[in-house]
């Protein structure tokens, strides 16, 4: 009896592993640590498979996302500075506002939303972001911590031919 239970959970995780994998959009996660505070990112990384995102996918002069399914977390242990904002610790969600031009990052208080449900009203801070053309297309988003030195790093969202960037730093 024991041995048919573990044979069924066995099966069970190596099926979830295997779909989690499948997904259109899989969750994803990036961390940094500055000076002992660990700045957590948790995501959704859709895919271009084949579509035009930037300017269309993603429409510019709206609020994104930035990600799919749930909404995208920020999370830190410590008080950090995001560009010229002071971000307290605490849970947060993050979207992005993407113009031809410049983007903003938005940092928003509300927490544990779908991704699309966003509530200006609960904005902590829109912060301009960096732009970096990608030498060729990325086909998955993604969002990384890089440049990570002591109580600094930068924050990237990649996806098509953009790379789009603020630098965090730990307070």
């Amino acid at each position: 009896m024991l041995r048919r239970s573990l044979a069924a959970f066995a099966c069970t995780a190596l099926l979830a592993t295997a779909s989690l994998a499948q997904m259109p959009s899989p969750p994803e996660t990036a961390t940094a640590s500055l000076n002992g505070k660990t700045v957590t990112v948790k995501y959704g990384a859709p895919s271009m498979r084949g579509r035009k995102v930037m300017g269309e996918l993603v429409p510019y002069g709206q609020v994104w996302r930035t990600g799919a399914n749930n909404a995208t977390s920020l999370v830190t242990d410590g008080s950090v500075k995001i560009g010229t904002t002071t971000v307290p610790a605490g849970n947060y969600t993050l979207y992005t506002l993407p113009t031809a031009g410049q983007w903003m990052l938005i940092v928003n208080k509300q927490t544990g939303q779908w991704g699309t449900k966003y509530d200006q009203s609960q904005d902590l801070a829109r912060i301009p972001m960096k732009s970096e053309k990608l030498s060729s297309p990325q086909e998955r988003m993604s969002i990384t911590f890089e440049k990570t030195q002591g109580n600094s790093t930068e924050l990237h969202v990649k996806w098509e031919n953009v790379d789009e960037y603020v630098t965090v730093s730990a307070q």
